[in-house]
């Protein structure tokens, strides 16, 4: 007896329509333009300051580390924390292009 009241209430589902998924539809709007959209346009910036990367600039790498670039291999920068003191990084570490002095003035 109550197994068949149980299928009898299966067969009165209604159709979801278009406007159900509206609020996901929103949701990944939302999402997009607060949280990818940025993500992009940064990551975007980060690949043309590496590959602007010149002998001489001051940089910060992403560990902290203040230096001038000594040499820019393919994928490797030479930086010079102190006098005769160079060390090797990644090229992708590289977070921040510093004015020029920047260095002079610590």
């Amino acid at each position: 007896m109550l197994i068949a009241s149980a299928y009898a209430a299966d067969a009165a589902q209604a159709t979801p329509d278009w406007t159900s998924f509206l609020p996901l539809i929103v949701i990944f709007v939302l999402f997009w333009f607060m949280l990818i959209r940025p993500q992009m346009k940064q990551a975007k910036e980060q690949r043309k300051l590496i590959e602007a990367l010149q002998k001489g600039d001051e940089v910060t790498t992403s560990s902290g580390i203040v230096g001038r670039i000594t040499k820019v291999g393919e994928g490797y920068v030479s930086l010079e924390i102190a006098p005769e003191t160079v060390i090797t990084v990644q090229k992708h570490t590289v977070q921040t292009l510093l004015p020029k002095g920047t260095i002079k003035a610590l």
